[in-house]
């Protein structure tokens, strides 16, 4: 009998890791005083047998047992692959406003 196991669907933000990728799942939530509506954001690192993911991928993650001290989550698929010119397109952007 298998458990009810938390699942989430995230952008792939790192995958320098040997089997192992950084997945950011962005949640809106709305302040309690407030009341407007606030983008927050969480980090999983993932397990990836195959190491498919790339960069910007969007997947989905499941909970399972404790693969190593932070890695706590597997990929079950590849919802959508990233388009590569994209996101190299978002780091220049990114990296000419930090400049």
């Amino acid at each position: 009998m298998e458990k009810n196991r938390k699942i989430r669907i995230g952008r792939v933000t790192s995958n320098k890791m040997q089997k192992t990728v950084v997945v950011r799942v962005d949640n809106l939530r709305r302040h309690p005083l407030y009341h407007k509506v606030v983008r927050h954001s969480s980090s999983f690192k993932a397990h990836d047998e195959d190491n498919a993911c790339n960069i910007g991928d969007v997947v989905k993650i499941v909970e399972t047992r404790p693969l190593s001290k932070d890695k706590n989550w597997r990929i079950v698929e590849i919802i959508q692959k990233a388009d590569i010119v994209g996101v190299l397109k978002d780091d220049l952007a990114q990296a000419n406003q930090e400049n």
